[in-house]
């Protein structure tokens, strides 16, 4: 069945778009429509969130610490993340799949971007997210230009956590200036939307109200256009102290743990398998 290209609405009728477009979220803006993003990194969190209405998914760079079990994003490798977001994109057939530049893979300059970029979207994605805000443009500019969609990300950047001195609230004071600029930087340059990770709720309503591309806010207040949430997070599969912007709206791994005691009781017991599960 063929499905018209437009879309009224990002969780309305035109919900059987073919696939949401860049240019759909811009619209969401202009049309006061907020929405959210999450993380995906495989074929069945892909498939569930994409059949739930989620018009974006993240394949990010945070599969290092919730896939593949390093410390810190820095130690995600392109060759790790490419297969992660294939099965993504195979699995969906609506949402709009953004995949993460890892670190030391476009930091170089514009012609090492383009070349990580290159293999992301051969991969499947429909976009590539990036850190950094002035000191990105040109790697933002040299994507853009060969038709290469970009989301930005600016304030906290988890890659650059050394520099900034560990996880800290970004917009604070004298640092207003500096957040807005790199967020006017990342649009001039021809990103579609940016992240705002822990920033100060004022700074990042004001960065909203004068961007003309989507705002996706983390830990950055209630007035940007979007949010996004790392799935683990929100579903309450990590456990531990999560941070104070994520909210859970599930407990996965009580959820799990249960299942997983059940079935081993049942064997131990010699309950599973029943005839039932058998063969004659």
């Amino acid at each position: 069945m063929e499905f018209p290209d437009e879309i009224p609405s990002l969780y309305g009728p035109g919900k059987t778009v073919k696939r949401v477009r860049t240019r759909h979220l811009v619209e969401a803006k202009e049309r006061g429509e907020k929405w959210a993003m999450l993380t995906s990194y495989d074929q069945y969190t892909a498939a569930l969130f994409d059949e739930a209405g989620i018009p974006a998914l993240l394949v990010g760079d945070s599969a290092a610490n919730n896939v593949y079990g390093y410390e810190t994003t820095l130690q995600v490798s392109v060759e790790e993340l490419l297969p992660l977001v294939a099965a993504v994109a195979r699995s969906t057939r609506r949402t709009l799949i953004v995949a993460d530049l890892p670190f030391g893979s476009y930091e170089a300059g514009p012609a090492q971007a383009l070349e990580t970029a290159v293999r992301f979207m051969k991969a499947g994605a429909h976009a590539v997210k990036l850190e950094g805000g002035r000191r990105m443009a040109e790697q933002i500019r040299a994507l853009t230009g060969a038709g290469i969609p970009v989301m930005g990300h600016i304030g906290f950047t988890p890659q650059s956590e050394h520099t900034l001195g560990g996880y800290r609230v970004q917009g604070r004071d004298a640092q207003a200036a500096e957040v807005e600029a790199d967020a006017h930087a990342v649009a001039d340059a021809g990103a579609f939307a940016v992240v705002l990770e822990m920033v100060t709720s004022s700074v990042a309503a004001e960065i909203t109200k004068r961007l003309p591309i989507p705002t996706i806010g983390i830990g950055a207040g209630s007035e940007t256009d979007a949010q996004v949430l790392v799935w683990q997070d929100m579903a309450g599969l990590r456990q531990g102290k999560p941070p104070r912007f994520v909210k859970r709206y599930a407990d996965l791994a009580s959820v799990l743990q249960g299942a997983v005691k059940a079935y081993a009781d049942e064997v131990r017991a010699g309950e599973f398998p029943a005839k039932e599960h058998g063969f004659e």
